[in-house]
C-alpha cells in the first residue's frame, strides 16, 4: 500500500466514525423514546348549567354643552349623585363606569357643542335591591345594560363537584378498557385536571325612558337570570396491567 493510499483509507475511516456513532446514539434514543405497551389514553368530562347569581346593571346620563368644563362638572354631579343614593342600600355595591366627552361639528367641520356620556354600575347578589335601586334612580340615570355572571364562589363549589364526577368517570373509563384488552388492573402514568366557563350572556332591557317618563317610578325593573356552564376536562393516560 503507498503511502497516499494509507491516507486515504485513515481519512476515510475518520469520516465514517461520527456517522456510526450518530447512528448508535439515534438508535439508543429510539429505544428509550418508544412507548411502553398497553397504554390507554382517556378523556373524561362532566358539566352542569349552575344558575348566576350576580347582577350589573349599567346605568347612564347623556348631556349636550357648548362648554366642556361645564358639561364634565354636570356629568360629575350627576354621577356622584347616584353613587350617594346607591351608598344606602344594603347588599348593593356602586361604582363608576366609563366617562366620554366628545365635540358635535357643524357641516364647516366647527365645534358646534360638546356631547359626554357617564355611568354607573350597580352590582349585586340581590337581584330585588339592584333593581329596585335601579328603578329609583331612572328619574336621574337611564338603564343602559344588564348583565349577569356567576360569582367566583359559585364556580369554584361547581368545580369542586363536577372534578369528582370527571375523576370517576375517568376511572371507570380506565378499568373498563382494560377489561376490554384483557388486562386485570391499570395505574395512573399521568393525569390533568382542566376547568373552564363561558362569559356571561348580556340581557337586553328597555331604558328607564322607555318604560316612562314617572319621575316617582320606584318598581323593580324585571330581570331574569340565565345559567353559565361549568366544565371539567380530566385527561391523562393509564398503563394496563
Amino acid at each position: 500500500m503507498t503511502q497516499k493510499t494509507a491516507r486515504a483509507v485513515a481519512l476515510a475511516m475518520a469520516l465514517a466514525a461520527p456517522l456510526a456513532f450518530a447512528s448508535a446514539v439515534a438508535h439508543a434514543q429510539g429505544v428509550t423514546q418508544a412507548e411502553p405497551s398497553g397504554v390507554l389514553s382517556l378523556n373524561a368530562q362532566s358539566s352542569a348549567e349552575v344558575p348566576q347569581d350576580v347582577v350589573e346593571i349599567t346605568l347612564f346620563y347623556e348631556q349636550e354643552a357648548s362648554d366642556p368644563s361645564t358639561l364634565t362638572g354636570t356629568l360629575n354631579q350627576r354621577a356622584d349623585a347616584a353613587l350617594r343614593q346607591a351608598k344606602g342600600v344594603s347588599g348593593v355595591s356602586a361604582r363608576t363606569g366609563s366617562f366620554s366627552i366628545a365635540p358635535s361639528t357643524d357641516r364647516d367641520g366647527r365645534i358646534s357643542a360638546w356631547r359626554g356620556r357617564t355611568e354607573v354600575v350597580l352590582e349585586s347578589h340581590d337581584f330585588a335591591a339592584a333593581t329596585k335601586l335601579a328603578g329609583q334612580m331612572a328619574s336621574n340615570m337611564q338603564v343602559g345594560n344588564v348583565q349577569f355572571s356567576l360569582s367566583p364562589e359559585a364556580q369554584r363549589a361547581a368545580e369542586q363537584k363536577l372534578t369528582g364526577e370527571a375523576i370517576a368517570s375517568f376511572r371507570q373509563q380506565a378499568s373498563a378498557g382494560a377489561q376490554a384488552f384483557g388486562y386485570t388492573s391499570y395505574s395512573i402514568r399521568e393525569v390533568t385536571v382542566g376547568h373552564n366557563g363561558v362569559m356571561p350572556r348580556p340581557v337586553m332591557m328597555m331604558s328607564a325612558r322607555a318604560m316612562g317618563a314617572d319621575a316617582k317610578m320606584a318598581a323593580p325593573l324585571p330581570l331574569e337570570a340565565g345559567t353559565s356552564t361549568v366544565t371539567v376536562n380530566v385527561s391523562g393516560s393509564v398503563q394496563m396491567k
